[in-house]
């Protein structure tokens, strides 16, 4: 459930790249408050698996509680059966006996149900946490792309600029050799076409 939740908050900050204003390939202007506040609410999402796993534990100390409760219930009751058969029964050692054994069983059952709530916590909280692990790596991932995007972008715009800056000092080079071949005679021709980008 808190996955399905990741990720539709995701979908919804992929929404808002799409729908910012896209001023150069690449670059998209966001609202920062909207970013923000789909960030915070992964942020706030991801502790969510581990609130469940509390959970989880505290109604398995429940659980255990009410097991525990039930077997003293269960042991007062055979007791109590037991005393009062020996009381109207003259097969004493027989009675006996069969409480003893109804309390082994009642023991043994209340063990095995112990056993098996705590059990079942554990692999509920390991996988709680797993999916909280797979949720956060996901998060990193994906900020960890666009960081790398934006790296790229800027590295393709860094580029542009460099090379609008040696063609505009290729046009002031070729400016000033016209300027002196008027003055001194034809001379090679070092126009804008001769400096490919």
């Amino acid at each position: 459930m808190t996955q399905l939740r990741i990720k539709e908050l995701l979908g919804r900050a992929n929404l808002i790249l799409d729908r910012g204003f896209h001023f150069l390939p690449g670059f998209v202007m966001v609202k920062s408050s909207e970013m923000e506040a789909i960030l915070d609410r992964i942020d706030a999402s991801i502790p969510e698996d581990i609130k469940e796993a509390e959970s989880i534990l505290r109604k398995r100390e429940e659980i255990i509680l009410s097991a525990e409760q039930k077997k003293e219930e269960i042991i007062v009751k055979a007791k109590s059966d037991a005393d009062r058969i020996l009381s109207e029964s003259e097969l004493l050692s027989q009675v006996q006996r069969e409480a003893e054994r109804i309390k082994e069983q009642v023991l043994s059952e209340c063990q095995q149900l112990r056993d098996n709530t705590i059990e079942e916590a554990k692999r509920i909280r390991a996988q709680a946490e797993d999916e909280a692990h797979n949720i956060k790596e996901g998060a990193e991932n994906y900020a960890e792309q666009v960081l790398s995007n934006i790296e790229n972008d800027l590295t393709q715009l860094q580029t542009i600029v460099k090379n609008g800056q040696l063609y505009l000092e290729k046009l002031k080079t070729s400016a000033g050799s016209n300027s002196n071949a008027k003055m001194q005679g034809p001379q090679e021709d070092y126009t804008a076409a001769n400096y490919p980008m």
